[in-house]
């Protein structure tokens, strides 16, 4: 039988507690004992998508000739920019994926304003680099320049309301100057900077910039923001230099993600838009909920009249798988839609086919005139190989559908293949580990004698 029975019970028990009170909540707080500070905090409300929830669904493609060539490369630089935009505008819970070569899907559950959404993702972007003499500007300030992208005079400036006049910048150049991008180690202290390489125009003007500016700053401006304001430390006539400051790696390749958008500009147009209205979502939402509900009824009564006293077990089982998988899915967190609520509600027949086996193998052992705790340990023996090779087989599935839809841009594919393997991976720690203990323990607290009345043989 199995060996440290209390110890196996004892983790059941904190996995389900954790389970229900991530279930319960919408916030997983664990709050400081000594005075009144949270030392841990995280937001576990449910994630829903489109089809549950509505919002709007937009593809766009690269608005560039057919044969023009896009790399792959500056598609995930279009997307990550039209993520981070969206993301200004509160759109928090958005999923933004390239699809094939041209083109990127965009969801955005929830959403209310959608001509925001529109116009933003359609900007292409402009970077420039201005002349602030002695002054650094501080990121994100916003500034006036004197460059147009239609080549026409820039608007002369209106003051203010104080009656003073902005200052308005040089552009020395834009980003189509620069030619490649990379962020590399710092010699020293462990951070890291951004490579540059320009075009031979681009070299051209930077060096005869650099040159009669050395110890003054030469702003990045993103969009008219300032995204960096670098100081020119000596002249650069190569077409080759480097932006030094306390970069981490994250921000180095965030800081070099918007300089190569502003050197490889994507234009992106429109293809279609959908949206779903909210009624329609939650119409889905309640459906579903119903659905599962009347199906994991069922589940839970034939199980416990066909299999018995097992049975009863394995709906103890399934009812604390439902509560980790769904825990699981609000901590990673998973966006729910209704092709991953069909994963997840398929995984549960996964767990029940692994209960099936085992009890069957049981019951086989029981008709041969094995002892009881003989026929548990030989039928759970037995049972484990086909439930191995066939959860293994999903779960390999599975990854090939979400490489699939993380390819091709199939939301559905992906959320369904998402909620179905780690379903899966949750009912497998089920059957092979809830379900024996449960019901070793079970059988040590109470032994049947009547295995044709308990057991169903």
């Amino acid at each position: 039988m199995i060996r440290n029975l209390t110890a196996r019970l004892v983790v059941i028990l904190i996995i389900a507690a954790l389970a229900i009170w991530v279930d319960a909540s919408n916030q997983f707080i664990i709050p400081n004992p000594i005075d009144q500070t949270t030392l841990y905090q995280r937001d576990v409300s449910p994630r829903l998508g489109l089809d549950l929830r509505g919002g709007l669904q937009v593809l766009m493609e690269a608005d560039l000739p057919a044969d023009a060539t896009i790399t792959a490369e500056a598609m995930e630089v279009a997307r990550t920019i039209v993520e981070n935009r969206t993301n200004a505008l509160g759109v928090a819970e958005n999923s933004i994926q390239v699809a094939g070569d041209r083109r990127i899907v965009g969801e955005f559950p929830g959403l209310q304003d959608t001509d925001a959404v529109l116009a933003t993702i359609q900007q292409t972007g402009l970077l420039e680099f201005i002349d602030t003499g002695n002054v650094s500007l501080p990121e994100g300030t916003e500034v006036l320049t004197d460059y147009s992208p239609t080549g026409e005079p820039a608007p002369a400036p209106t003051p203010g309301p104080d009656g003073t006049t902005p200052t308005v910048y040089r552009t020395i150049m834009t980003g189509a100057d620069l030619k490649s991008v990379t962020v590399v180690p710092a010699k020293l202290g462990g951070t890291y900077q951004i490579a540059f390489t320009l075009t031979d125009k681009g070299a051209q003007i930077f060096g005869a910039h650099t040159s009669a500016n050395v110890g003054k700053y030469l702003t990045i401006v993103l969009d008219k923001k300032v995204i960096s304001s670098p100081r020119i430390e000596s002249a650069i006539t190569q077409g080759e230099g480097t932006i030094t400051g306390n970069f981490t790696a994250e921000s180095a390749n965030a800081f070099a993600v918007q300089l190569r958008y502003g050197s490889l500009p994507i234009p992106l147009k429109i293809v279609e838009t959908r949206i779903i209205g909210p009624t329609l979502g939650e119409d889905s939402l309640r459906k579903s909920l119903i659905a599962g509900l009347v199906g994991m009824t069922i589940v839970i009564l034939f199980m416990g009249l066909y299999y018995r006293l097992p049975g009863i077990v394995a709906d103890v089982s399934i009812l604390f798988y439902a509560a980790v998988a769904f825990a699981l899915f609000k901590w990673i967190p998973v966006t729910l839609t209704l092709p991953g609520i069909a994963g997840f509600l398929l995984s549960t027949g996964s767990a029940l086919d692994a209960n099936i086996l085992i009890f069957e193998r049981i019951k086989e052992e029981l008709r041969a005139g094995r002892e009881l705790n003989q026929a548990i340990e030989l039928g759970w023996q037995r049972a484990r190989s086909s439930i191995f090779d066939s959860n293994i087989a999903t779960v390999i599935t599975s990854l090939i559908l979400f490489w699939f839809g993380s390819s091709f841009g199939a939301t559905i594919v992906k959320g369904f293949s998402l909620t179905l393997m780690l379903g899966v991976a949750i009912s497998l720690f089920t059957a092979i580990f809830v379900t024996r203990t449960l019901l070793a323990g079970v059988l040590k607290l109470f032994q049947p004698k009547n295995l044709q009345l308990w057991f169903g043989i």
